[in-house]
């Protein structure tokens, strides 16, 4: 039997921002920015209450993305309804890769042992009325 798991993040999407460095007196060290590690700890928790008590899983599996992006408030009315209805593409940041990078790491240790087990990956970037990103999680049936 094939595990599914499927969940939205809610709110607008974020692109996994790089480290950054900081001088602690002779040392630097190196930290993830503080909007990458609040959005990477919604996707866990969405993740966690979607797991609802199952172990890891620790084979191979496929991931769904469908990334949403909240329609620009600037806009003419005419111009959301075509955004709402997928005639306007989704151009601006964050990237789709970026979006990808934060969502996996969210769920390492929480859904998956650690997103290495990813060998499929469908994904969309669209404008829609409530933004998120709705992730499917399936395992695959395939030898380690």
């Amino acid at each position: 039997m094939s595990i599914e798991i499927k969940f939205t993040v809610p709110g607008q999407p974020v692109g996994k921002g790089r480290a950054r460095a900081a001088r602690r007196g002779k040392f630097i060290t190196m930290y993830t920015p503080k909007k990458t590690a609040n959005y990477e700890s919604l996707v866990a928790h969405a993740a966690y209450v979607a797991m609802a008590g199952q172990s890891l899983i620790s084979g191979a599996v496929s991931v769904d993305l469908d990334i949403r992006l909240q329609i620009p408030a600037s806009w003419t009315k005419k111009k959301k309804e075509m955004a709402a209805q997928g005639l306007i593409a989704a151009t601006k940041k964050p990237d789709a890769d970026n979006v990808e990078k934060g969502v996996f790491d969210g769920m390492n240790g929480v859904v998956w042992v650690d997103d290495v087990q990813v060998v499929e990956v469908f994904k969309r970037k669209r404008y829609a009325e409530t933004p998120g990103v709705v992730v499917i999680v399936r395992e695959l049936e395939l030898k380690d």
